[in-house]
């Protein structure tokens, strides 16, 4: 199903629906293949804590998140982003994510697999009740550069979650073809400012300002930013001296399988 052809959100609402008019909710097929996460920390240099841990999908032995997401098409592609959420919430659970004070669970999830927000979000409703997790502590996050064909519809997506309790963040914001234009359409609580656009950040000029003015921009419409991949010392340093205090990358940690990463095990929030 195309997102521009969803059925409206105020069609109805969120308490009368069971899923049964959500197509890609219906039944229990199994997707014909097993998949595990990785979770890599993003930490708060402020207070040296956890600000959250991203569930990256992996293959059940660690194989790459590549090799799964080959197996990935239009006919289990719904069942694939229910399943994410579910197993998300249920291993980070079983981690201990919970008894964390305050740590949050980033879950990437695909807008494009999404036909009705208050549909397909009851499955992840029910994971998170019956595993102990606050809405309030799950952050969906979705990829600039996926190409999302009705940037209403994703508005409109995102502005349910948030009102049903969830954070929302866009992820790689720099890399794809929306850019700044994704922010004229929805504001998120949080962007992660790619990779790309902060390597050797302390040296380059052109990139540091383009990041002075993403973050001037951000505080100026309360949107905290995430810079990820984050990978020396220096590129830390540059980016806290411009105000800029949740980071993620492999100087801090990098994806442990089946395992959360602990704030005392973290050298780099050390400044």
């Amino acid at each position: 199903m195309n997102p521009a052809q969803h059925i409206p959100i105020s069609a109805t609402h969120f308490g009368e629906l069971d899923g049964s008019d959500c197509p890609g909710c219906q039944g229990e097929e199994r997707l014909g293949f097993e998949f595990s996460y990785a979770f890599q920390p993003i930490v708060d240099l402020r207070d040296g804590s956890i600000y959250a841990h991203e569930a990256l999908v992996r293959g059940p032995q660690g194989e790459s998140a590549a090799s799964v997401l080959a197996l990935i098409n239009d006919d289990n592609r719904y069942r694939f982003d229910q399943a994410c959420r579910v197993k998300a919430i249920k291993d980070a659970v079983s981690l201990g994510l919970a008894t964390l004070a305050d740590t949050r669970l980033s879950i990437n999830f695909l807008p494009n697999a999404v036909y009705r927000p208050e549909a397909c979000i009851r499955t992840t409703l029910a994971a998170a009740s019956h595993h102990g997790l606050p809405l309030e502590r799950i952050i969906f996050e979705t990829t600039e550069g996926e190409r999302v064909g009705d940037g209403r519809w994703y508005a409109e997506v995102m502005t349910e979650y948030r009102r049903i309790g969830f954070l929302n963040a866009i992820d790689d914001f720099g890399a794809g073809y929306a850019g700044l234009a994704l922010l004229a359409d929805f504001q998120p609580d949080l962007i992660k400012l790619d990779m790309g656009l902060l390597r050797d950040i302390d040296s380059h000029g052109p990139r540091q300002l383009i990041i002075q003015a993403v973050l001037g921009l951000c505080r100026e419409m309360g949107i905290q930013v995430i810079a990820e991949g984050v990978e020396t010392r220096a590129e830390r340093d540059w980016l806290w001296r411009q105000g800029a205090h949740l980071m993620q990358g492999y100087l801090f940690a990098r994806p442990a399988f089946q395992s959360l990463v602990a704030a005392e095990q973290i050298e780099a929030l050390k400044r």
